[in-house]
């Protein structure tokens, strides 16, 4: 998502407890359009890190350090010029905008002090990094525009800096929660759509979630709301700006089949059935988030050629296996065959020559058949015929009985491999992804020397009651951790029918409690092909009931006893110790 008004607000607070006062050390523009502000504060050392970046605009503190190009841009060396050793004396927000302002106080030459601000604005493709003196005066920016690029406004050297107003949207901090109700009703368009119009800092992500606490339908208009609908309206109109002026955030992330799907300053509660991750600091969840993306997008982009291979390989399995059971379902007539000749050679001894059937009495059934002949045979030889069919559609059907069991588990198999593409986390998952599609044939070895085996390891959980549990991620990991970190007191979990990872907790001499069993649950179905269900079914067993028979797939597995519990995917209460 794009950063909205609140992410900014949570920002700017954040910003101001901890690098406010703070003096600027070093400056470096590691990219283009990036700059990467070293600050001295009371408590140490702090990076602050801003792109404008046209995709990936952001700003948040780092540990990280980029280094700079071996000769500073222009940009850069303005600011090291004006602003290197200078003091953050104010850090702001202009209402909810999307923009960031520090106000800086430096010597100048003369050794008099002097105050210049740098805005960061962060708009999507409209994002700037923009260099103000105290008269409002730009003296440079990261990216200029001309009259030519933009007729609303020009951000070049000497031009008057001002924040456009082109979408005339309310200040919602300076408005009141009636005057607000007021100009949404005003709207003909759906509640969330014309919260997201017509109020400053709200994203159409924000608008749903306040909608969302107030059990409102976000797809109805304002005006059609009930008193008691505008009151709910109102109340969370309060609540929301209480936060923001409080600073009393809850930075989180939404993350979905493993990747960051989306992040806010206030509680994502509408994404019930993601994992959630809350974090005090908005620098932390940003940096994480984005990172994550890359790194997700990443794994992705390096796992397209395997998912292709296996969508092909499952395509092909599919209609393998649809041909098969249409070919088993035409054996079914055999048996008629089978009967045809039977009655040929018990009534068709007194046939006469050239005719083209023969009815007779099923003495199976008591029912009158008839019976289509060849001609220009005899009727010993058209009872052979007719055994020769039945010889060869039974011999067909026993094939076939046999394919299909192939078939199904090819099937299976390739769906588990898909299973293990969507929890992959990095390149290592994706090398045992590709050595088991290898080991089983479906990609031809490069070379004639052995595969170089890289493990990686299983997601490592632990429970609200103490409880370690792990999670394999592909059909290798399945094995080892149910067949060699396994003891046979250990429980072990699997969504019931549906490719999955397999779950193990280690029970360590204790009895599990009825949580941890529930949480378990949670995790089996969450790493499962049923994530995007509300409720999964779950076999659980005791480890020592688990076995591998001889020659199976990787990650196969038989049990003959289990219990079942039905799951939601919801693992928002459990703590990830080691995802590698």
């Amino acid at each position: 998502m794009a950063l909205d008004g609140f992410t900014i607000a949570a920002l700017a607070h954040e910003l101001n407890e901890k690098i406010l006062n703070s003096r600027i050390y070093k400056i470096a523009q590691p990219e283009p359009d990036e700059l990467l502000l070293t600050l001295k504060t009371g408590n140490g050392q702090q990076r602050l890190h801003i792109s404008a970046n046209a995709s990936l605009p952001f700003i948040y503190l780092t540990e990280t350090n980029k280094p700079g190009p071996a000769t500073a841009p222009g940009f850069c060396m303005l600011l090291r010029k004006h602003i290197q050793n200078g003091r953050i004396i104010a850090i702001r927000q202009p209402s909810l905008e999307r923009i960031l302002m520090l106000d800086i106080d430096h010597l100048d030459e003369m050794g008099d002090m002097c105050r210049k601000t740098l805005v960061i604005e962060l708009m999507g493709k409209h994002s700037n990094i923009i260099f103000l003196n105290d008269e409002n005066i730009v003296i440079d920016s990261i990216k200029h525009i001309s009259s030519a690029v933009s007729s609303v406004r020009e951000v070049l050297p000497g031009r008057e800096y001002f924040i456009p107003n082109t979408l005339d949207k309310a200040d919602p901090l300076s408005t009141s929660p009636d005057e607000i109700v007021k100009l949404l009703k005003s709207k003909p368009m759906p509640a969330a759509e014309s919260i997201f119009k017509t109020l400053t800092g709200f994203s159409p992500l924000m608008a749903e979630e306040l909608l969302f606490e107030c059990d409102l339908d976000s797809s109805k208009p304002v005006s059609v709301f009930t008193d008691a609908e505008i009151e709910a309206l109102r109340e969370g109109f309060e609540r929301v700006f209480k936060i923001v002026r409080n600073g009393d955030f809850k930075p989180n992330m939404v993350l979905e089949k493993g990747g960051p799907f989306e992040f806010g300053a206030l509680p994502l509660t509408r994404f019930e059935k993601c994992f959630l991750e809350e974090n005090g600091s908005m620098s932390f969840i940003l940096e994480s988030y984005y990172a994550r993306r890359n790194s997700h997008t990443r794994i992705k982009q390096k796992s397209a050629d395997l998912r292709k291979i296996l969508s092909n390989l499952i395509e092909r399995s599919s209609k393998k296996y649809d041909l098969q059971l249409k070919q088993l379902k035409d054996t079914q007539k055999k048996d008629r065959y089978r009967i045809y000749g039977e009655l040929l050679n018990t009534y068709g001894y007194d046939l006469q020559p050239g005719i083209r059937s023969f009815e007779a009495e099923n003495y199976y059934t008591g029912e009158t058949v008839t019976i289509p002949l060849d001609p220009t045979l005899t009727a010993s030889e058209n009872a052979k015929r007719y055994f020769d069919k039945y010889g060869k559609l039974k011999r067909t059907e026993e094939a076939l009985t046999t394919q299909i069991v192939e078939t199904k588990a090819e099937m299976d198999h390739l769906a588990s491999v898909s299973a293990s593409l969507d929890t992959a986390l990095n390149e290592n998952d994706l090398s045992e992804i590709r050595r088991e599609l290898m080991d089983s044939g479906y990609i031809r070895k490069k070379g004639s020397g052995k595969i170089k085996e890289v493990k990686s390891k299983p997601l490592h959980y632990v429970s609200s009651d103490g409880f370690h549990i792990y999670v394999g991620k592909n059909n290798y990991q399945n094995d080892n951790i149910t067949f060699k970190l396994a003891t046979g007191s250990d429980w072990w979990f699997h969504a019931k029918q549906i490719p999955g990872s397999h779950v193990l907790v280690k029970a360590q001499g204790r009895e599990l409690t009825d949580r941890t069993f529930e949480e378990a649950g949670a995790l089996a179905a969450y790493y499962s092909k049923g994530r995007d269900q509300d409720k999964v079914e779950i076999d659980y067993v005791q480890k020592k009931e688990v076995k591998k028979p001889a020659g199976a797939k990787p990650g196969f597995v038989v049990y003959y006893t289990n219990y079942s519990l039905v799951a939601s995917p919801d693992i928002k209460g459990l703590t990830l110790i080691d995802e590698a």
